[in-house]
């Protein structure tokens, strides 16, 4: 059995990204599409600039094009681009880095209706659907246990929507997904890391996977 894997997203600030690189976290996510914690290129640089290499570097998109994501990966040495908008499995194959594409569940949602996606992404994460809300950051669960266990198994999930402190753990311990990835479970203020909250996260992450593994 493997470890959980920990992805902070949502960083504005360099010392938001050391935080989380020593409380543990595998990844770091910048946004760079329309949101409370969107930054530009310029930003997102120096908030990534002092990653350690086996850190992986996600930047989020939305219906961005081609181009743009071309310069991003470039400009910010990204290891993967995750895509939360409608983009096609043909968008997703032709990115120059492995594709996360996030699903928004919400009422309805088809498990069965990702295979369309497979052989073009490396992994799918898991989102709340809010209607006329953000496109990922917005604090609101879903059904982990329901919809998590009727995904298919031809790629890592992870999971978020809703993740704090004080729930990770249990999600980690019945669902055992590849990774977590948390944004406003972990803020003071859309954008602001709270590096205690960020510790909290990461042990309890820890703390289950402990249990579990043993």
């Amino acid at each position: 059995m493997r470890r959980t894997r920990i992805k902070i997203c949502g960083l504005t600030r360099a010392e938001d990204a050391a935080a989380a690189v020593a409380a543990g976290a595998d990844a770091l996510g910048v946004v760079l599409a329309p949101s409370k914690r969107r930054v530009s290129l310029e930003q997102a640089a120096a908030v990534l600039a002092t990653a350690p290499p086996l850190v992986a570097r996600i930047g989020v998109f939305v219906d961005a094009s081609p181009g743009f994501i071309g310069e991003a990966v470039a400009r910010l040495g990204l290891t993967a681009v995750q895509f939360h908008g409608d983009e096609t499995p043909e968008d997703c194959a032709a990115a120059p880095v492995p594709v996360i594409k996030a699903l928004r569940v919400g009422p309805g949602f088809d498990a069965a209706s990702v295979d369309r996606y497979r052989t073009t992404v490396a992994a799918l994460l898991l989102d709340t659907y809010v209607p006329g809300g953000e496109r990922g950051g917005t604090g609101v669960a879903f059904d982990w246990y329901d919809v998590a266990g009727r995904l298919p198994d031809w790629a890592p999930v992870l999971l978020a929507g809703g993740l704090e402190p004080g729930t990770v753990g249990n999600a980690v311990r019945t669902l055992r997904p590849f990774a977590v990835d948390v944004s406003s479970g972990v803020e003071s203020a859309p954008g602001l890391k709270d590096h205690g909250l960020i510790d909290s996260f990461c042990a309890a992450v820890h703390a289950a996977d402990r249990e579990v593994l043993g």
